[in-house]
């Protein structure tokens, strides 16, 4: 199973459409919020099912501010993060996933990529594939495959910016 994993698109989908030409058949499209009321366009894009939640600047959004899903044998936490103040770090956030028996939480909010993987909890922001704010500001996004074992397999990749 591939799982494609983005954020904080801003109504701002160039470097998607790119991607997902690219990047070849996914079975899930995951957006963390953020979308500004494009959430039909997305699944437009996508071709395949797609999971989002609301994020801080999709004001009057009927989408769900976090979502519990089952992926694999894993049990996962999608939420945009700004709930959890995920901009002056994630220990809060780790600390509700943990609480509630999750595997992975996945967030976006800050335009930076991470993974963290700690104390059985895997934390994954794809950064943001618009508006990057990390160093190097180059547009990224985060892919999660489920091997034929039933492994989860997570990596953070990233776009060259258009000249």
């Amino acid at each position: 199973m591939r799982i494609l994993i983005v954020s904080d698109t801003h109504k701002e989908h160039g470097y998607l459409k790119k991607l997902l030409y690219s990047i070849g058949r996914i079975d899930l499209l995951i957006h963390l919020g953020d979308s500004e009321g494009y959430e039909e366009e997305l699944a437009d894009l996508a071709g395949c099912p797609l999971e989002i939640v609301s994020g801080n600047n999709d004001f009057f959004s009927d989408l769900e501010r976090e979502k519990e899903l089952k992926l694999g044998k894993y049990k996962v936490l999608i939420t945009h993060g700004h709930y959890y103040y995920v901009a002056m770090g994630i220990e809060d956030l780790k600390k509700e996933a943990a609480g509630r028996g999750m595997d992975i939480v996945m967030f976006g909010h800050t335009h930076r990529p991470l993974l963290d993987v700690s104390k059985g909890l895997v934390a994954l922001n794809p950064g943001s594939i618009s508006y990057p704010r990390q160093e190097g500001r180059k547009p990224s996004y985060a892919l999660m495959e489920i091997d034929a074992k039933g492994e989860a397999h997570f990596s953070i990749g990233y776009m060259e910016k258009n000249s």
